[in-house]
């Protein structure tokens, strides 16, 4: 959900806990707090009061979710943490307030600060949550973090544009949004917007459909985009065969970077693997620098989760961190999807976050076993354009194989059912089946490529 939904829903959440809560309490301990995000059913936020984190879960935890639950019609969550980036922002806001207000004047509305901290946000379309300081860095993703930090200490001198490339879910809009968040709150004049392409393509859609003074609206349109300092474009892959919206990003990148403005890009693939994509476009994303992150190790996933639960100040038994590693390898999406999940059924239960307990809500056996080797096989099937007699058969064509060794590699992977049991399926020796296993297991090590695709048909077989 995009911040200015999460903001338009936490408004209206406010404005029933007005009606709930002592005046008091509302504006010392709720005006303040930032909506950061919405996923998986948790509603995130964040203050910028140390002690507000255990205060208000003690004491209104059941006033903040009832609220939440009228406004989204649905049973949710929330997660709230201290940011001290924002709180140190904060008290600068709150004493530039101060300085300025007559001497009379009573100053007991704080909250003018954060409508100054909401205005820079609001307008650059970021998500406050995502900084260089949460983003934890693997093997994975160590050049494009560096790079990422380099731009945004010193936009536009170096590594314009910024291009960074990986699968869904690996990081690259926190890298992206790390960029903005570090700018607006290190370098205040500069003007920062993030837009995702699906978005940036449905408003000029919109500008374009709409009646009236269409030539004053699309200048209005352009100027907003081009009228920044640094400019963050995500999942660029959308572009395809979009080919009036490619004409503006074009006439848009060449207005930035012409008067050295930076601009940041992420795709799921690199700029040569997007189809329908002009030369003109192509060669203007490599100009600057190209950069990818890759699935996280399992070193970096329990990392990553640890630094979820410090964020939260919740104590986990480490066995937990492995569990959820093991059983989460894709992507950082999912996996902090389900740290989220247990760790919000736990805070629910009052009880402690054991391995036993993130077994019993996680399921992740259940989940393997209700997997078949043939839902694996039917899916690489379709997705290579392939038969399932095609992967029984004896063929030894190129493209057959090649989808079959995917195919096996995913059964082992996804149910860890035997290679006797996969060898069956496919009418194949064992030690064929243990073959193409290796194979794959080795190919996707650098074959970035293939490691992107096998991501892929995972995220459908599971979905």
């Amino acid at each position: 959900m995009e911040v200015f939904e999460v903001k338009k829903i936490w408004e209206d959440v406010k404005a029933e806990l007005k009606k709930t809560l002592p005046s008091h309490v509302y504006d010392t301990w709720i005006v303040s707090l930032e909506a950061t995000g919405y996923d998986n059913d948790v509603f995130s936020l964040l203050t910028v009061h140390q002690m507000a984190v255990e205060l208000i879960r003690k004491s209104h935890y059941a006033q903040i979710k009832a609220a939440l639950e009228k406004v989204l019609g649905k049973e949710t969550e929330f997660s709230i943490s201290y940011d001290a980036d924002l709180a140190e922002k904060y008290k600068k806001e709150k004493k530039k307030e101060k300085a300025k207000a007559p001497k009379d004047e009573d100053d007991s509305t704080t909250s003018k600060a954060m409508e100054n901290l909401a205005q820079m946000q609001s307008f650059s379309n970021l998500n406050l949550k995502y900084k260089f300081d949460n983003f934890v860095v693997g093997e994975n993703s160590r050049f494009a973090h560096a790079a990422a930090f380099a731009v945004a200490q010193n936009p536009a001198k170096k590594y314009n544009p910024l291009f960074i490339y990986g699968a869904s879910g690996l990081g690259k809009t926190h890298l992206m949004q790390a960029i903005g968040h570090y700018v607006i709150f290190n370098k205040p004049k500069l003007k920062v917007r993030y837009i995702k392409t699906e978005e940036y393509v449905n408003e000029l859609i919109k500008n374009l459909q709409n009646g009236g003074e269409r030539n004053a609206r699309m200048e209005k349109f352009r100027q907003k985009y081009r009228n920044v300092d640094v400019l963050l474009i995500d999942d660029i892959q959308f572009l395809e065969s979009k080919t009036y919206t490619m004409e503006e990003i074009f006439h848009t990148f060449d207005s930035l970077h012409n008067n050295n403005k930076q601009i940041v890009i992420t795709s799921d693939r690199l700029p040569k693997d997007i189809p329908t994509l002009p030369d003109r476009l192509r060669t203007r994303f490599e100009m600057g620098l190209v950069v990818d992150i890759t699935p996280p190790d399992f070193e970096t996933r329990v990392a990553i989760l640890k630094n979820l639960a410090e964020q939260i100040s919740m104590k986990v038994d480490f066995e937990v961190f492995e569990y959820i590693a093991n059983n989460f390898v894709n992507n950082v999406r999912e996996l902090e999807g389900a740290f989220n999940k247990v760790s919000a059924y736990a805070d629910i239960e009052k009880v402690d976050l054991t391995l036993d307990y993130a077994k019993k809500v996680l399921n992740c056996e259940a989940m393997k076993k209700a997997i078949t080797i043939d839902k694996v096989a039917k899916t690489v099937a379709e997705y290579y354009n392939v038969t399932l007699q095609d992967f029984k058969s004896t063929s030894r064509n190129q493209k057959v194989s090649g989808s079959r060794h995917v195919a096996v590699y995913l059964a082992r992977e996804i149910t860890g059912k035997s290679f006797e049991s996969i060898a069956e399926y496919f009418n194949k020796k064992h030690t064929t089946m243990l073959y193409s296993y290796e194979k794959i297991k080795e190919e996707i090590k650098h074959d970035k490529e293939l490691d992107r695709e096998v991501i892929e048909i995972k995220n459908k077989i599971k979905n």
